[in-house]
């Protein structure tokens, strides 16, 4: 019986230099650069409507009824047949099965809460007076299911009937994609408000140089063009009603650049506290139910931003060796900026008489995602026992749903069910309605906490 050699043994290096070709030169990248927008933009017009425009579509009476609103058919059916100026429904074929936007869904689901059985919950807990809640999903260890995480987050909440505000803070725009975003520059993105956080404070440290007769540092005509800058001139509608976008694209990255030059010129400017301030400033806490921030796969200044404006941080890793040693790293990274910050913030306050500064979140949680249980619950297990509660106990399996909603630039929540066999569409959504139960649990709970802080403050 004869043997094969491996393939990389006997390599004749004239056959290697014909299939080498020419040197690549830096203006090659741009032509690489283009071929991938073209090929970027037929991926995704596929789920792009003939005006060019992301629409998501309807939603039948049977999902609804098992996944939206909690009630029978029959009852479901026969509240609409008495309540006509409800939305009826669209049928595509002649007495055929009657299918409804999200828009009437959320309408539907407002009536029963008001009018339906009171033993049930039509609507997702949001205690009145309190903030949004502010979630980042964060890792540098690049895919783990980051975005895909965070973008079905998103969907989730709003099929749930929470408003949400979608965040891109990572220049490679991935979310913005999801969601049908355009976004031409970086004062499309949050640079601006980062710019504003610094100009604003920039003329008040100008303000106590003029008082002890120094020279102020004049602003540039792009920080003073950021002063008239609010988040609200940066949000889009996409094509989830429920769901808005501050997008991203390449030019972001330039802040990683700008902000250490600000930093330099201003040691007083508490950088990590931009978003959060101009969140604050802009009113969009009050204006949302769940904002989520999609971090870069770095532990730059835009990651330090959003980890420093979020209430709960979600840290999605695969389950194998070096996934659970890259995310020990990147915690421990944390550890260091955070307490780093702290340190040297909290040596100023002491020598003043202030309060100190310490970084807080209300819940803290690694996912397992991409898992497959036939070959990594021996190790998911492991991994449960070092990091307790720590690691969230569901796995987000990967499913044939999730490959095919990832090839047509879906999310799983956008994808129809006639796509699919029902059995892989009902087993793909279980995982990641599981992934949002565990994560609805967190923001329930946090929002809890606040509530009855508030009320003991208020005795």
């Amino acid at each position: 019986m004869g043997s094969t050699l491996p393939p990389y043994l006997q390599i004749d290096p004239d056959h290697a230099l014909g299939q080498l070709g020419a040197p690549t030169t830096t203006a090659d990248f741009q032509s690489i650069a283009q071929a991938c927008a073209r090929g970027r933009t037929d991926l995704a017009s596929r789920g792009l409507e003939e005006t060019g425009k992301r629409s998501l579509r309807r939603f039948s009476t049977w999902e609804i009824t098992r996944y939206l609103i909690p009630v029978a058919t029959g009852h479901f059916r026969r509240v609409l047949k008495q309540n006509p100026d409800l939305p009826q429904g669209h049928s595509e074929t002649e007495g055929g099965a009657k299918w409804f936007t999200l828009d009437e869904v959320l309408r539907l689901r407002a009536h029963f809460a008001a009018e339906g059985s009171k033993a049930k919950s039509y609507l997702p807990y949001r205690p009145a007076g309190q903030k949004a809640k502010i979630v980042a999903v964060a890792n540098f260890k690049g895919g783990v299911g980051k975005t895909s995480t965070a973008a079905h987050l998103a969907m989730s909440a709003a099929l749930d009937s929470y408003k949400v505000l979608v965040v891109d803070l990572d220049s490679q725009g991935s979310m913005t994609s999801i969601f049908g975003g355009k976004v031409d520059d970086e004062w499309q993105t949050v640079f601006p408000l980062l710019a504003r956080h610094y100009a604003t404070h920039l003329r008040a440290d100008n303000q106590r140089r003029l008082d002890r007769g120094d020279a102020p540092v004049p602003l540039d005509d792009s920080l003073t063009e950021a002063l008239e800058i609010t988040a609200q001139n940066l949000v889009q509608p996409t094509h989830w009603p429920n769901i808005d976008l501050i997008g991203a694209q390449l030019n972001l990255y330039w802040a990683e650049f700008q902000i250490p030059v600000w930093r330099m010129q201003a040691r007083g400017w508490k950088l990590w506290d931009a978003l959060t301030d101009m969140f604050e400033a802009d009113g969009v806490l009050d204006e949302y139910d769940v904002i989520f921030l999609d971090t870069p796969p770095a532990l730059g200044y835009l990651t330090i931003n959003g980890l420093a404006a979020s209430d709960i941080l979600l840290v999605p890793m695969g389950a194998s060796f070096l996934e659970f040693d890259s995310t020990g790293r990147f915690f421990d990274m944390l550890h260091s900026t955070f307490a780093s910050i702290e340190e040297a913030e909290n040596m100023a306050a002491r020598a003043l008489g202030r309060e100190g500064l310490a970084f807080q979140w209300d819940a803290v949680r690694a996912l397992i995602t991409r898992y497959d249980g036939t070959q990594q619950a021996e190790l998911a297990a492991l991994m449960q026992a070092y990091l307790g509660p720590t690691l969230s106990p569901h796995r987000q399996d990967y499913t044939a749903l999730i490959g095919q909603a990832g090839e047509s630039v879906q999310g799983i929540y956008e994808a129809d069910y006639r796509d699919f066999n029902r059995e892989t569409y009902v087993r793909g959504r279980e995982t990641f309605d599981a992934t949002y139960a565990a994560f609805k649990t967190l923001l329930a709970g946090s929002w809890r906490r606040d509530e009855l802080a508030a009320a003991e403050a208020a005795e």
